[in-house]
């Protein structure tokens, strides 16, 4: 049976949830009390924990693989594989100054003391930019840091920056992007191997559908040529005559992004009754 750990509670457990669920999973989520749960059509167990003891626990072994923030996976560096990036759960790592502080470049950061939850990372990007600056490691909240002269500057998640200006900070350098990732340890056993590739062929299906949508057509037949040049498809546009005489339905698979920018081009090339679906999987 394959072991997963997730986080507890929260937006990263919520977005994990879903998309376990949208994997075909079925399972109990974790309650304030509830630390286990196993699927019900799946052969796999999940295990509610805090985010920062996810890496510790699958490097441990106690679970097979874990579903973290890309940050938390690299500040705690245990020997860990990413297995797949999953596209949720977006913020980015960055060095923050009290509004009224100029900031002209990273040579600002030298002789600073910088306030954060990210030691190590934080120190990786002082020593590969030769700064020499003092790191005071705080748990919790670092925005507050500034305000009571505890430190200089802060080195902390952003999501929004709302929480920044809030604090009478604001965002001075970007350091890293982080999203949630699936990792696995270095081992496993064949059998939960397997199991993990299952997982995340599911995985990969859902995230290969989230964006695209499935688009159908009308169109004369004389204009399927140049209406296929703007609707590539995944190999290519399926086309089926209609009942009505010259006329066609075409098919195809289209990035939302995009569709927005054709849809002019596809009325203009002679596309009517244009329908656009949600795509729930798609398996190339």
């Amino acid at each position: 049976m394959l072991t997963l750990a997730i986080q507890k509670s929260g937006r990263l457990n919520e977005k994990t949830v879903q998309l376990l669920r949208e994997c075909g999973i079925a399972f109990e989520n974790g309650g304030s009390a509830k630390l286990k749960s196993k699927a019900r059509n799946f052969p796999m167990q999940i295990l509610y924990l805090r985010d920062d003891d996810i890496p510790e626990c699958v490097a441990d072994g106690i679970a097979d693989a874990g579903i973290v923030g890309e940050n938390v996976y690299l500040e705690k560096r245990r020997p860990l594989r990413i297995i797949e990036r999953l596209g949720f759960a977006r913020c980015r790592l960055s060095i923050a100054f009290p509004k009224d502080r100029e900031y002209c470049g990273t040579d600002d950061l030298q002789g600073l003391n910088i306030a954060t939850s990210y030691p190590n990372i934080l120190r990786d990007f002082l020593k590969k930019n030769r700064i020499d600056a003092t790191i005071h490691e705080i748990s919790g909240s670092a925005e507050i840091a500034p305000g009571i002269g505890l430190a200089d500057a802060i080195f902390d998640i952003v999501s929004t920056g709302s929480t920044l200006l809030s604090n009478g900070l604001r965002e001075v350098e970007t350091i890293l992007r982080s999203e949630a990732v699936l990792v696995a340890g270095k081992k496993l056993s064949s059998t939960n191997q397997q199991l993990l590739d299952k997982l995340v062929f599911r995985m990969c299906a859902v995230q290969l559908a989230g964006n695209r949508k499935y688009i159908l057509l009308n169109a004369p037949n004389e204009q399927i040529e140049a209406i296929c040049r703007l609707l590539p498809g995944m190999k290519s546009p399926t086309i089926m005559p209609l009942s009505t005489e010259g006329w066609s339905s075409i098919h195809s698979v289209i990035a939302e992004d995009e569709f927005w920018e054709k849809i002019e081009a596809l009325k203009a090339a002679g596309a009517q009754g244009i329908l656009v679906i949600p795509i729930e999987k798609m398996i190339l």
